[in-house]
């Protein structure tokens, strides 16, 4: 048959996230470390929001923009924890999801052959996305000893004439590291002096531990023109089912992006966005206690690998833990079969993240009885090979 997909299409492999649960699909009794979702179900006030929604008859089209009073929720909420403020009718848009986010942001700023930093490891879908924009990604890898925390010495050395933009995810998925204010004004001052955007994904915004204050990175001094914030539900409020996110931007770029959101999606679903805004106005609480939860599961995952000899980052950030396993003497796409079909426990290998292949990712966002499970499953696994 002819070939009639695109070749940056066939550039782009499938994710490195799904196979080993769709492997894990067909097991009985795994245990998985692996999918980015809390286990939490969505909290009943807002889940009630968007039943009462659908009963009253909140079926049909919003604006393209969003519901304004969600709008106007999201811009108080930004101003009140960021001191950022958007304008609701022209600088807040609602989003299916921040996937969608971020696909409306590269669409509408990349030209066939911009250049796009990605520090490294990162989540699975930012090097594709910016292909699919017609865009070239550069990888920027961090290190271990740095905390996963990208320079402004090395972001500066990978900036050549075709750079458009600098895509950040911190708190960041894979690792959970976290960026302190002085690291990020120091790359605030590059993209000024090379006259960079920056593609803030902003998601796991309220899932820090240790004391950490999340930067949100449009708030720098002389940022705020030079941003795309890119934020959502998902995981602060335990809604990924729901898909609503959404993106702040200046007038201008924002515009642009609510051009293609109009062709391509028209609206984001209505009762997902009164949930969402239910979960802006009353949900507080609901977050304090899930962020509560995620740190006890997390000290106890680090522990525990600790303890197996698998050296793991402290990550500050999101729900994952990123252990090396070079202990084991395999490469991550060994260990995580190995593990799977032994075990019955499911983890992602760290190359599917764009990292090295001596790391896996887990995720914390389980029970913490299945932690400690998983957590005794991988003590006899590593009496084998470790």
């Amino acid at each position: 048959m002819p070939d009639f997909v695109a070749r940056r299409i066939h550039q782009v492999p499938p994710s490195g996230i799904r196979r080993f649960f769709d492997i894990a699909a067909t097991m009985d009794d795994v245990i998985s470390l692996g999918i980015g979702e809390p286990d939490f179900v969505t909290p009943d006030s807002i889940l009630q929001a968007g039943i009462s929604a659908l009963q009253s008859g909140e079926t049909h089209y919003t604006s393209n923009s969003g519901i304004l009073e969600l709008r106007e929720a999201l811009s108080d909420h930004l101003d009140n924890h960021y001191h950022v403020h958007y304008k609701p009718e022209q600088e807040i848009l609602i989003t299916v999801g921040v996937s969608e986010a971020l696909y409306l942001a590269l669409t509408a700023v990349l030209d066939p052959g911009d250049e796009v930093i990605i520090p490294t490891p990162c989540f699975v879908s930012y090097q594709p996305e910016v292909l699919f924009a017609g865009g070239l990604p550069v990888e920027l890898p961090t290190a271990v000893e740095d905390e996963f925390q990208v320079s402004a010495a090395a972001l500066e050395a990978a900036i050549t004439p075709k750079t458009k933009a600098v895509l950040l995810g911190y708190p960041n998925n894979p690792t959970g590291a976290v960026m302190t204010r002085e690291k990020l004004e120091e790359l605030a001052l590059l993209a000024k002096k090379h006259d960079l955007l920056v593609i803030s994904d902003e998601i796991y915004d309220r899932l820090v531990y240790d004391g950490h204050k999340h930067v949100c990175f449009a708030s720098l001094p002389d940022m705020f023109e030079r941003t795309i914030t890119l934020g959502g539900f998902s995981k602060d409020y335990a809604m990924t089912g729901w898909r609503i996110g959404y993106a702040a931007a200046p007038e201008e770029i924002l515009g642009a992006m609510r051009k293609i959101h109009q062709y391509t999606i028209m609206s984001a679903p209505t009762a997902s966005q009164i949930a969402a805004l239910e979960a802006i106005l009353h949900g507080e609480n609901h977050v304090q206690l899930m962020v509560a939860e995620y740190d006890r599961r997390r000290k106890l995952m680090v522990k525990g690998f600790n303890e197996l000899g698998l050296k793991t980052f402290n990550p500050r950030g999101a729900f994952y833990a990123f252990p090396s396993i070079t202990a084991a003497g395999m490469n991550d796409e060994t260990f995580a079969t190995a593990l799977l079909k032994e075990e019955k426990v499911a983890v992602v290998p760290g190359s599917a993240f764009a990292a090295e292949d001596t790391y896996v990712r887990c995720c914390y966002a389980t029970a913490y009885e299945k932690i400690e499970e998983a957590l005794e499953r991988m003590y006899n696994f590593m009496l084998r090979h470790g």
